[in-house]
């Protein structure tokens, strides 16, 4: 019986997703400070989009558990980016506050710069395919059809 053949490390996607991950992380904080952390920034973003949304809603919208959403809002409610208030059984109804939106609004330019390092050394082409694949690989629909 032949011997196994062990998958080279950089041929290994767990492993290329960590780095790219990590990479990821550090650019945020270099361009955008270390105020608010890539999750919260998440949070923040989808609220401004969809303002008024409940909290499981935005649990669904950010790919995370009720309750650790519940514990990000927390934070953000208290240091006055956000603001909630309860609705009919129980649910929470989320908004940026006026020090949120300004917030978001002064790290646009980080993000930019962001989104240039990460994705600066690829062609256009390159970057929409990287970005178009991202998005079928965390598709949570894409994923269930798969078996995961």
């Amino acid at each position: 019986m032949p011997e196994p053949t062990l998958i080279g490390l950089q041929d290994q996607p767990g492993h290329l997703i960590r780095r790219a991950h990590q990479i990821s992380v550090a650019s945020f904080h270099e361009h955008l400070g270390r105020e608010v952390t890539p999750v919260q920034y998440a949070l923040m973003r989808v609220l401004q989009d969809k303002p008024g949304i409940d909290q499981s809603t935005l649990a669904l919208e950010v790919a995370l558990d009720t309750s650790t959403t519940a514990d990000i809002a927390a934070r953000l409610e208290t240091k006055g980016w956000i603001s909630r208030a309860v609705l009919a059984r129980g649910q929470r109804s989320l908004a940026l506050t006026p020090a949120g939106t300004a917030l978001l609004g002064t790290l646009v330019a980080g993000m930019e710069q962001m989104q240039t390092t990460l994705l600066g050394g690829l062609e256009e082409g390159e970057r929409e395919e990287l970005l178009r694949l991202l998005r079928k690989f965390v598709e949570p629909d894409s994923r269930k059809r798969q078996g995961r």
